[in-house]
């Protein structure tokens, strides 16, 4: 199977021969400009955009060829249409076990297809959207720079899904690229498609916890496109996966550099408040919302929907295709579902295919467990008698079989008079968010730290920690 060739010196650059289909040349590139224009109205707040920033570009698919590290303003970054290698595979999954991947999309599976890349695409530039102010309060110039890549990737991102949308779904498919312009995080008139996309990042521990919990979703929900015999879609999640695990990386290690400071000043006999670091309890509160908040990304975990993409072979399950599963059909099995029935939680049984959604919840949810036993085994070190804690799946849930219900972060069900009495203990109040965005105090010298996060162990492509990651004019 041909290699596809990177056309770097283009108006848009691409590896996909932009160049042999005028017609999608021209529609993409007047897309640009509208694309730059919304860039500049809800990209990086302030003047960061006339800076030059050290940022990662792709200038390649192969190893290597997306870490080319420069600086670069971000509104000249050169975001680009890349897809990974193609190989030579039939579908693996579902109904279709055998048969040719597509390269069209097939006339039955359009709408469906669709309405999966539009709510993809629009988690994109949801995230920079709320995060735009962050370059205000960054604690180092090193994070201001995991800041400004994560923003700019998921700018590229962005530009994936609407190369696939302009490319294979006609007008309705360039209707639904302006649409994705039009949005806005948090507006009341035309919100963002999913809810926790909505939801303001007004802290850095809220853009931590956001890139470890919410990013992570977005993984998952990559990953088992990139399973699907839709070869075109499936290639672009599939390089998007790379560029995914940074993002990821970033909140991994912002929320343990928070709890590794915090551990210090305890193990010195200092109150974190005294000294406006973060306390190890609210670090706590913060994990409950925004895990239980991307655990609602998954859909419902009883859902016909997810039943008849992995049927048709459009949406996999996590690494469908590396044989971990006894039966690529998943026919014949069932799920088991705790549910409420009668004021108890009672076992459903369900078929397996309706029940994809949860079973990629479930592998969400051990990659997380992983994530949080690595910050405890990290406060351990540091003599801290504290642990955190995931909170059951149940908790806190506006998606999905527990919607309805109220639960303890144990998973325990509760009425509401108990949830309204307790819930201030489990979630950030408006006086822990006031606390913590009064901590937020912005430290722009190379090399310096704010007070309440513990500096990175090493800088970013091996350049020293004390590092001008970025230069102000």
């Amino acid at each position: 199977m041909q290699h596809t060739n990177v056309d770097l010196d283009a108006k848009i650059p691409n590896n996909v021969d932009l160049k042999s289909d005028k017609r999608l040349q021209r529609a993409l590139e007047h897309w640009l400009p509208q694309y730059l224009e919304w860039w500049k109205d809800m990209g990086p707040a302030d003047k960061f955009n006339e800076n030059d920033v050290y940022l990662r570009t792709a200038v390649g698919v192969g190893k290597g060829g997306w870490a080319h590290f420069d600086y670069v303003k971000m509104p000249d970054y050169r975001w680009g249409i890349f897809l990974a290698e193609p190989v030579d595979r039939t579908i693996h999954f579902g109904d279709n076990i055998g048969k040719p991947i597509w390269n069209e999309v097939p006339g039955e599976m359009r709408n469906r297809l669709r309405r999966l890349i539009v709510t993809q695409a629009d988690t994109e530039p949801a995230s920079v959207e709320q995060q735009r102010l962050l370059g205000r309060t960054a604690p180092s110039l090193a994070d201001m720079r995991s800041l400004f890549q994560v923003n700019v990737e998921e700018g590229r991102h962005l530009w994936a899904m609407v190369y696939l949308l302009h490319t294979f779904f006609g007008s309705d498919g360039r209707d639904e690229a302006e649409e994705l312009l039009q949005r806005r995080s948090g507006n009341a008139d035309k919100p963002r498609i999913l809810q926790a996309f909505n939801q303001p990042i007004e802290t850095w521990v809220d853009f931590f916890c956001f890139t470890t919990f919410t990013d992570r979703d977005g993984k998952y929900q990559l990953a088992s496109l990139a399973e699907s015999g839709f070869d075109p879609l499936a290639r672009s999640t599939q390089f998007m996966l790379t560029e995914e695990a940074y993002h990821m990386q970033t909140g991994e290690n912002g929320i343990g550099r928070i709890a590794h400071r915090t551990a210090e000043l305890l193990r010195e006999g200092t109150d974190p408040r005294s000294v406006g670091a973060i306390p190890l309890e609210l670090l706590q509160k913060y994990i409950n919302f925004w895990f239980s908040a991307s655990m609602d990304l998954f859909g419902g975990e009883d859902s016909t929907n997810a039943a008849e993409s992995f049927a048709s072979g459009l949406k996999g399950r996590y690494r469908e295709g590396d044989g971990i599963y006894k039966d690529p059909k998943a026919l014949g099995q069932d799920y088991t579902i705790d549910v409420v029935e009668g004021g108890r939680l009672v076992e459903k049984q369900v078929p397996l295919r309706r029940a994809m959604n949860a079973l990629l919840l479930d592998a969400y949810i051990a990659d997380c467990t992983r994530i949080v036993a690595r910050w405890n085994r990290d406060l351990a070190k540091l003599d801290c008698n504290f642990e955190f804690v995931l909170p059951s799946k149940r908790f806190n849930r506006n998606q999905g079989v527990y919607a309805q219900f109220r639960f303890t972060p144990e998973g325990e069900l509760i009425d509401e008079a108990t949830w309204q009495r307790d819930s201030g203990a489990w979630l950030p109040t408006k006086e822990d968010r006031d606390y913590v965005a009064s901590c937020m105090k912005p430290v722009y010298e190379p090399g310096k730290y704010a007070n309440w996060i513990a500096p990175h162990t090493q800088g970013v492509n091996d350049t020293p920690l004390d590092f001008q990651y970025v230069k102000f004019h």
